[in-house]
């Protein structure tokens, strides 16, 4: 029985090299294909046109390009894009276009399902079925790209890891991911217009400040009473609010990036002086600003959105500290796009 083809993106610059020497051709031969796949985003080496025939077969006769395709798309009434998008092995994950005046962001996911069980998030109601690969990563940014050329006549300029999944439970892939999306021989985006967002893992976090990574951090916290977060994220008894400051304080030392905190303000739960004042408290403690975040529902009637005036003072307390605190609306709402809705809802039950 033949060997099963490998997916040709898996192998770096240089494991292409190896392979065009060892099959007596010249090494160059694996930039030329390194550009075609990472530069400008081919699924087929009969779309390499600037290699000879010979060349196209023997790349056809050993490898495969697993790539995604956009299996269904849904338009918001305020032009956010939905995409539903079929990974090579049938799963499928959801990735957002998101535009606004000056900017069009990608919202994309890194995991099938989710790690955690953030009981307010319809992502954490899946089972994590596996993680994504890099390319499938890089795949969902090129789509929004062209999307966001063909739809809004401009290129995509922003990137947050805030789609579906837990980006950190997938380190490896995502900051493989990322270094293709940044490189200057594949998209060649800057880092700082990326933003991992996490719900919050103290090592992972400190790891990718000792690895040098030039994206921004954004932590969803919540609440800064750790009985308030454990009883909305109940991962969290792991991972203390105390692990998760000093985590945070290390990669400010060693990045100098300050931290997002994302907050959503709920009826009952942290609408009052007690919440209002551990957060102003917390981020006093880091280098930080903090984004309230308007809620999504998901069918849970624990979780009701909090009254204006509540979010005012949360705005009032923040900024007489001197923590700067802005209000995201969010977009995509008519079609399940907004933060916190995506739960693949075509796939739930599939294990």
């Amino acid at each position: 029985m033949a060997a099963a083809k490998k997916d040709i993106r898996a192998l770096n610059l240089e494991e292409l090299q190896e392979f065009f020497v060892a099959q007596g051709d010249k090494a160059f031969r694996a930039k030329q294909v390194y550009q075609w796949l990472w530069n400008k985003g081919i699924h087929d080496f009969e779309g390499m046109t600037n290699l000879s025939k010979s060349t196209r077969a023997l790349l056809e006769e050993h490898f495969i390009i697993n790539h995604i395709a956009v299996d269904q798309q849904q338009r918001s009434e305020d032009g956010t894009i939905k995409n539903a998008v079929q990974l090579f092995d049938g799963r499928i994950v959801e990735s957002v276009l998101i535009p606004v005046k000056d900017r069009t962001t990608a919202c994309v996911s890194s995991q099938v399902g989710c790690s955690l069980d953030c009981r307010f998030c319809a992502t954490a109601k899946l089972a994590r079925m596996r993680n994504l690969n890099p390319d499938e990563i890089f795949d969902q940014v090129v789509a929004i790209d062209q999307q966001s050329k063909a739809y809004f006549d401009r290129p995509l300029s922003n990137i947050v890891f805030m789609g579906m999944g837990e980006p950190l439970m997938n380190y490896n892939n995502v900051l493989a991911a990322i270094e293709k999306i940044t490189s200057p021989v594949a998209l060649g985006m800057s880092p700082r217009r990326i933003t991992l967002s996490t719900s919050g893992i103290p090592k992972l976090i400190k790891k990718m400040a000792d690895d040098n990574v030039q994206f921004n951090l954004a932590v969803s916290l919540h609440a800064a009473i750790q009985s308030t977060r454990e009883n909305i994220m109940p991962f969290a008894v792991k991972f203390p609010l105390d692990e998760l400051l000093l985590s945070l304080q290390y990669w400010y030392e060693k990045t100098g990036k300050i931290v997002t905190f994302e907050y959503v303000v709920w009826k009952g739960i942290n609408d009052d002086m007690e919440h209002i004042r551990a957060l102003v408290n917390y981020c006093k403690k880091v280098p930080s600003k903090v984004n309230l975040i308007e809620y999504n529902a998901i069918g849970e009637e624990q979780f009701q959105q909090a009254a204006p005036q509540i979010i005012d003072q949360y705005i009032e307390y923040l900024t007489a500290a001197h923590i700067t605190a802005t209000v995201r609306r969010s977009r995509g709402k008519d079609i399940d796009a907004a933060c916190g809705q995506l739960a693949n809802k075509n796939q739930q039950n599939t294990t």
